[in-house]
């Protein structure tokens, strides 16, 4: 007769943060998707302040430090790379760590554009991206009311929960 392993779990969760400025001349790519948008977000990447929020949280949960670790903004050879690359890597983190992911929060902060519309697209691409079920990603935007640099347009912040559970 076989003897049954148990398999303990232990969960963790990581929080994270990011924040680009708006400016012409570049794509806005949000949660993977290019937005049509009269401005992108400036950075040493494409920018996506949310893939790079999970990222950091996801990290955070495996006590794995921050996407700037992996991917240092004075690293020339990088520059421009898409955050879904930046992602995989976070990806391939979490598997060596043995850790599943249970469930991403995002809240988005920006006045413009709009994002409500996008909810599902976001929802579809996150979940294809950091491989867990839509029903597993949530995605809300909120605005500054005006306030603040955030609030005059000039930039977007991402906050990101996740909950991760790793084998033990």
């Amino acid at each position: 007769m076989k003897k049954k392993i148990k398999r303990t779990y232990e969960t963790r969760f990581g929080f994270g943060f990011d924040v680009h400025r708006l400016v012409e001349g570049r794509k806005l790519i949000i949660a993977g998707l290019e937005i049509k948008h009269k401005k992108g977000m400036l950075g040493h990447s494409d920018g996506d302040v949310v893939i790079h929020s999970i990222c950091d949280s996801l990290l955070g949960a495996v006590g794995e430090g921050e996407i700037g670790i992996y991917f240092p903004p004075t690293d020339l050879t990088i520059m421009g790379i898409s955050s879904i690359a930046i992602a995989e890597k976070v990806m391939e983190i979490i598997k060596k760590k043995n850790a599943l992911i249970v469930n991403i929060d995002v809240t988005i902060v920006g006045e413009e554009p709009k994002l409500k519309p996008y909810y599902e697209q976001m929802k579809n691409s996150l979940s294809k991206i950091f491989k867990i079920e839509k029903e597993n990603v949530n995605v809300k935007a909120k605005t500054m009311e005006g306030l603040g640099d955030i609030g005059k347009g000039e930039g977007i912040i991402c906050y990101a929960i996740s909950t991760v559970k790793i084998l033990k």
